[in-house]
């Protein structure tokens, strides 16, 4: 007998279900059918699942329809801040108004993204501001904190995520007060988290997540243990995000955010009480030697630490300059000890100064084993890391082994109603009988208070097994997915791959030029640059550039602006605005009118940049995204694979270039009918065996075999946009 949520899915995604009469342009599709079919399965009876959906299945709608009719509370995790406010403000609402159903959303993040009122009128009293600019932002903020109810950074339109003012008007695990505040009732980052605890379905992020994991101090800790459903989308970034939070890390920037701190509460709450800069002045000194120790980078590196020092340093002044600190730190302390009682923010610098002392013993002695040191270095400061090689240990031994021990049979669970109701309808009906009255997400009090007579929630005592569901459009390119499996300590979990339905051979077309250089000759970026810019001229713009380093990133962006010079194309290059001013002109790039547009970007542009129809009809990528194999972390698990009797090269670098290059290529098409091309600028795809698999780990696109293919190809883009243009125009 069928579990009644695995037929209530059914329902709802049938031609004529619910989807179907509810929300416009939803066509049935049998890999999101069978995908959210999985899920329910496993939400029904508990378990992990992991699913690899292509491109256009459809997987938001796939977890979320059969985690929002199950009636349990569900934690939904993210890789971005972006998806994350998509899922919350579109898609999620959409959904419960289709299905009618009596649910309480929440969003919750971490502490920098709400304001502090308390931090902000500290900076408004700082006399360190460092420019007009910023001065003026920060008016900006404190009008807006006026209207603002939840404190949400992302709702200020023109606050670049980069500027100097998000520290000071945001707080952290350091620097927070807690319940000594004096703005403690009105704190946004505590209301959201009280949202959090009330509602049925909870958006968070990895970061969040993982950040809870390793400090307990994010909320999550009262929240998980009532939540029995637990789904992470973008999951093939798991890993990552995991293994830096579950280590260690010490840097130069947060010493001289806590001097900084330490400085300005010191002469605004306790001038003349101590020698606030001569002691600021010895930390900071302290912090700078440090980084010293670096020498001069233009560019950021990482450096090897597996002996008592880092790669390039003499131990003894290594250890020496963080005993310094060390010892910066112990004056610290005691300057704040004499001044405990006066504020609580003296409270929390020592708190923080004394976790820097603490970090500096750790890193004075041996690395943990089965971890990984190295030291980050840019222009401007230097990070010590210490990181686990990936998560599986702690997913096993600190989730998974917490969901089996809470199994038990659930024959005696009281269903939700609606999972015994045919008909969408008469769940809603149901509802209104109850309270009588539409129920979202900014509703609380009376709503509240009637949906919880009418359906009360789950106890938390429930000892059903959990369900763990993940899920992203990339996660390897073998049957059971172990890329990810592995790493992620998922190894039993449930595995399902469903393709993408669109028609890639009629949409799109690969062309690898077979006469290019290699990526490691000098001249490899100004053939890229050449042979983009002449696509670019025939195509008129809508083009997307990526690139695998920061190197290649400012050499072919440099080369590009001066080919095009005078051709009426914008070259767009990332870092010289903020992405999200990026994104909105290189898609106005495909507007009658408007001049042509290029992005070239690396980084957070291979995946989560979304734009679907004709503003982007050609990607372009430089090389194959193969991880550096001088990274410490890198080296490490290639060690380690070695040490098993197991390939590196096979199952790992090659693995981790599939993942990333179906991200890279994935912007091109979005949509059932988006056109384009794919060009991928480094022959080893069609000269070596690994090649081939990187090719066929693709979505199956025409391939082209010869320039003159690829200039026809560009030319019909080409023509087939000015034709639409022409008509909207008419």
């Amino acid at each position: 007998m069928t579990h009644p949520l695995r037929d209530l899915v059914a329902e709802a995604f049938a031609p004529l279900g619910v989807l179907a009469r509810a929300t416009d342009h939803f066509s049935p599709r049998q890999g999101q059918t069978d995908m959210a079919l999985a899920v329910a399965d496993v939400v029904a009876h508990g378990g992990s699942l992991v699913v690899e959906a292509g491109t256009g299945v459809g997987k938001t709608f796939a977890y979320l329809v059969p985690a929002l009719l199950s009636g349990e509370r569900v934690l939904l995790s993210t890789a971005t801040k972006a998806l994350q406010d998509q899922l919350f403000a579109r898609d999620l609402p959409r959904l419960v108004q289709a299905l009618n159903l009596p649910i309480r959303l929440a969003l919750l993040k971490g502490r920098s993204s709400y304001l502090c009122t308390h931090r902000m009128e500290m900076a408004r009293r700082d006399t360190q501001i460092p420019d007009r600019h910023t001065v003026h932002l920060l008016s900006r903020v404190e009008t807006w904190s006026l209207s603002t109810r939840t404190g949400d950074l992302a709702e200020l339109p023109g606050l670049d995520e980069r500027s100097p003012l998000i520290p000071l008007i945001t707080s952290n695990r350091e620097n927070c007060l807690g319940s000594q505040c004096p703005k403690f009732k009105t704190c946004h980052v505590n209301a959201a988290r009280r949202d959090a605890l009330g509602a049925d379905v909870v958006v968070i992020n990895h970061h969040l997540f993982f950040a809870d994991m390793a400090v307990r101090e994010t909320g999550m800790a009262e929240l998980l243990p009532s939540v029995r459903v637990v789904i992470f989308d973008e999951a093939h970034q798991l890993n990552e995000v995991g293994v830096n939070f579950l280590g260690h890390q010490l840097g130069t920037a947060q010493l001289l955010d806590v001097t900084r701190d330490m400085l300005a509460t010191g002469l605004q709450l306790a001038r003349g009480l101590a020698d606030w800069q001569g002691v600021c002045a010895g930390l900071e000194r302290a912090a700078r030697e440090l980084r010293l120790m670096g020498g001069k980078r233009h560019s950021a590196v990482k450096l090897r630490w597996t002996e008592r020092a880092p790669d390039e340093m003499h131990a003894g002044a290594w250890e020496q300059s963080l005993q310094d600190v060390g010892s910066a730190c112990v004056h610290a302390l005691q300057a704040l000890d004499t001044v405990s009682e006066i504020a609580p923010d003296f409270m929390r610098l020592h708190d923080r100064v004394a976790e820097v002392a603490k970090r500096v013993d750790a890193f004075l002695n041996p690395c943990a084993p089965d971890a990984v040191r190295w030291v980050d270095i840019s222009a401007s400061q230097m990070r010590l890391m210490e990181a686990p090689l990936d998560i599986a240990e702690t997913v096993r031994e600190r989730l998974m082994k917490q969901s089996s021990v809470m199994a038990a049979d659930e024959a005696d669970q009281e269903p939700p109603p609606w999972l015994d109701e045919p008909l969408f309808d008469q769940t809603a009906a149901a509802y209104d009988e109850a309270g009588d009255m539409a129920f979202d997400a900014q509703d609380h009090d009376a709503e509240a208070s009637a949906f919880d007579s009418a359906y009360p929630m789950r106890p938390v005592e429930d000892t059903r097994p959990r369900a763990w569901v993940f899920t992203s459009a990339t996660l390897g390119d073998d049957p059971r997915l172990r890329w990810f499996t592995e790493p992620c300590g998922l190894e039993s979990a449930t595995v399902l791959r469903v393709s993408s339905p669109f028609d890639y051979p009629a949409q799109a077309s690969l062309y690898v030029p077979r006469d290019i250089v290699r990526p490691n000759d000098p001249a490899h970026s100004a053939q890229v640059a050449s042979l983009a810019c002449a696509a670019v001229r025939r195509l008129g713009g809508r083009t997307l550039v990526l690139t695998t380093t920061l190197r290649a990133l400012r050499a072919i962006g440099d080369m590009m602006k001066q080919q095009l010079e005078g051709s009426g194309i914008e070259v767009l290059v990332q870092g010289e605005w903020p992405k999200r001013h990026l994104m909105e002109r290189f898609r106005d790039g495909a507007k009658v009118g408007e001049s042509g547009c290029v992005l070239v970007a690396s980084a957070t542009f291979w995946e989560g940049f979304d734009v679907p129809g004709d503003a982007l009809q050609l990607v372009i990528i430089d090389k194959l995204p193969f991880p550096p194999p001088n990274d410490p972390l890198v080296e490490a698990r290639s060690k380690r694979l070695e040490s098993q009797g197991r390939s590196p090269f096979n199952d790992y670098f090659v693995p981790e270039a599939v993942v990333a290059l179906k991200q890279g290529a994935g912007r091109l098409i979005r949509t059932e009918s988006d056109q384009g091309v794919l060009v991928l600028c480094d022959n080893r795809l069609v000269t070596t065996g690994y090649g081939r698999r990187l090719i066929a780990a693709l979505p199956p696109m025409h391939q082209l075999q010869t320039s003159d293919a690829l200039v026809q190809s560009l030319d019909a883009l080409n023509q087939s946009f000015i034709s639409k243009a022409a008509t909207t125009t008419f």
